[in-house]
């Protein structure tokens, strides 16, 4: 992934996932990658990773099942 030096990473993941999830490869009821795949993915830090989980899940786009993982809660928006 080329990061922006101006755009802090852990809003670039976010950016990344919510495309993911408004183009369809990620559908209501699926479950988001883990953190730690997010960070394999990405290579930022695994504190970054769990914020971007949260602050999809703070924007209604996910929802947390304990111990299961993070879950797709609406359908893409088709503007």
């Amino acid at each position: 992934m080329e990061w922006k030096p101006e755009i802090p990473r852990w809003r670039q993941v976010y950016a990344l996932l919510e495309e993911r999830i408004d183009s369809g490869q990620y559908r209501p009821g699926e479950r988001l990658p883990s953190a730690l795949a997010i960070v394999e993915e990405t290579g930022i830090s695994p504190v970054t990773a769990r914020r971007v989980l949260k602050e999809l899940r703070d924007a209604g786009l996910a929802y947390m099942e304990p111990g299961i993982g993070t879950f797709v809660t609406r359908l893409p928006s088709r503007d």
